[in-house]
């Protein structure tokens, strides 16, 4: 059974930095694009960022220059570090993982979510 399991949520001022981790299981990711996506409330699942299985990042506007994603394929982990939090990345963030090298756009596996609450 295929299991993506974040951690590293929490509660953090503006200006703070986070790290979330997603912790991959029953399945290597090693050549597949994995991602993170995030959700706040009231509103849609939005895509934030996504790695491919040669190593190309891509980002959400909102989010350039600040998060940076990384995977560890030795430990089937994926990372997302996020630097000078904002309010406005509050929300539960969701890692993802599809059966493409580079595309997210079928998402087959996604994690139980970790809040993100970043306060003024």
């Amino acid at each position: 059974q295929v299991q993506l399991v974040e951690s590293g949520g929490g509660l953090v001022q503006a200006g703070g930095s986070l790290r979330l981790s997603c912790a991959a299981s029953g399945r290597t990711f090693s050549s597949d694009a994995m991602g993170w996506f995030r959700q706040a409330p009231g509103k849609e699942r939005e895509f934030v960022a996504r790695l491919t299985w040669i190593g190309a990042t891509f980002y959400t506007d909102s989010v350039k220059g600040r998060f940076t994603i990384s995977k560890d394929n030795a430990k089937n982990t994926l990372y997302l570090q996020m630097n000078s939090l904002k309010p406005e990345d509050t929300a539960v963030y969701y890692c993802a993982a599809s059966r493409s090298p580079v595309s997210l756009q079928k998402v087959e596996y996604w994690g139980q979510g970790t809040l993100v609450t970043v306060s003024e």
